[in-house]
């Protein structure tokens, strides 16, 4: 009975990949296995002074700093970020951070990292949202890394208006001094991964980067889900 139950909800709800519409076999989840295959990977773990790292250079010291896949407006795989932000798909998010760590765990740096740290979202926007989605890429991070999560230390403090639109200097002036360290003492002389959904510029990033850098011997490396 319960079989036919589930057969019936199937073809009144098909399970269906995002990324192409077929239906998904019983071991995948929200994604088919080629569609998978066919995310366009970066591999910048594998390379040092990736595009990723020289995004950062002459602005903040770092210890690798890479993203998962490339992300091209209008492309098929765009559906993964906006199901993840806009669209209350809260499962996608921890899947790709669990897809996305597969990849890097190997990195030696990797090994070293004491706390996986979330871009936080300003306490209005989270409330309006429901949840900081790069708390979820998080989330499926730390199950494959067995490396704790740690999201009350990085505050931020100020809201900012959408950065879509704005220039590059536009953007570092909207997310200057917009975040706080609220312990200095849970970072200090530890390795964070600080892990946000999209790089574009990386000036949300930087400014956090600069927050974290107020405590003493710290160092941060660097993981975005996707790379504009």
């Amino acid at each position: 009975m319960k079989k036919l139950i589930t057969n019936f909800l199937g073809l009144l709800y098909p399970n269906l990949c995002l990324i192409c519409g077929e239906n998904l076999l019983k071991s995948e989840q929200q994604i088919c296995l080629k569609c998978l295959s066919e995310i366009p990977r970066t591999n910048f773990h594998l390379h040092k002074d990736n595009p990723v790292e020289k995004r950062f250079w002459g602005k903040t010291d770092i210890q690798m700093a890479t993203s998962f896949f490339f992300f091209t407006k209008g492309s098929p795989f765009q559906k993964l970020l906006h199901e993840l932000k806009y669209r209350d798909n809260k499962e996608i998010g921890e899947l790709m951070g669990s897809y996305a760590a597969v990849d890097i765990l190997n990195v030696e740096l990797i090994n070293s990292v004491d706390y996986i740290v979330p871009i936080p979202l300003h306490p209005k926007k989270y409330a309006k949202r429901g949840y900081n989605q790069s708390e979820l890429i998080c989330n499926g991070m730390a199950k494959i890394l067995s490396k704790p999560v740690e999201k009350q230390s990085l505050r931020r403090t100020r809201e900012t208006a959408t950065q879509t639109k704005k220039s590059v200097f536009e953007r570092y002036e909207n997310t200057a001094g917009i975040f706080e360290v609220k312990d200095k003492n849970m970072f200090e002389n530890k390795h964070i991964l600080l892990v946000d959904d999209v790089l574009t510029t990386g000036s949300t990033i930087e400014a956090a980067i600069q927050a974290i850098k107020q405590c003493e011997g710290v160092k941060v490396s660097i993981f975005t889900l996707a790379m504009a």
